[in-house]
């Protein structure tokens, strides 16, 4: 049995999960979110626990097991609390600038780089060299976050470029250090 798979999931007051067929939808005061539940896989609803089971020990149900699970789990704590990634930019005329919902990056190339906000995802500045990306979807704020990181990814041997806040780059000596 999965460890992870056959923890309950507890419903926490304000949030409403509906269980519709293999669609579960939950409902939060920060928005609402669907997802679709593979076929072996069994998803109940009682009072205010949500229990996920799988029919047999076949390599494909166990793997979507607690796949499953912790999905839905990420689901309620999004539509609760949400989710945010904090990004920041080092590097010598290195900067952001908000235009309107999109975000303006400065990051050495000839031209400036556009990032445009998906749907559902919210950007806030502090500073011209701090970003947080956040929002429902947990899933959806790593990718974007993952793109913005992927415009100009930390260089090994200055530290120059986009990276998560607290990520420690390794460095690299240069051909001075023998």
């Amino acid at each position: 049995m999965s460890r992870i798979g056959r923890l309950p999931i507890t419903v926490p007051a304000g949030v409403e999960l509906k269980i519709d067929g293999d669609i579960v939808s939950v409902k939060g005061s920060k928005g609402e979110l669907t997802h679709t539940v593979p076929s072996p896989i069994a998803v109940v609803l009682e009072e205010n626990t949500v229990t996920v089971s799988r029919p047999n020990d076949e390599r494909d149900s166990r793997s979507l097991h607690g796949l499953t699970r912790t999905l839905i789990e990420n689901m309620i704590i999004g539509v609760t609390a949400g989710y945010e990634k904090k990004l920041e930019i080092h590097g010598t005329g290195y900067r952001v600038v908000a235009k309107g919902s999109n975000l303006e990056f400065a990051l050495g190339y000839s031209h400036p780089v556009v990032v445009e906000a998906p749907e559902g995802i919210a950007f806030a500045l502090d500073g011209n060299t701090k970003i947080t990306v956040s929002g429902i979807n947990k899933q959806q704020v790593g990718e974007v976050s993952a793109n913005i990181r992927k415009l100009r990814k930390p260089d090994p041997y200055k530290g120059k470029g986009v990276r998560y806040a607290g990520e420690i780059i390794r460095r690299k000596v240069g051909k001075a250090g023998k």
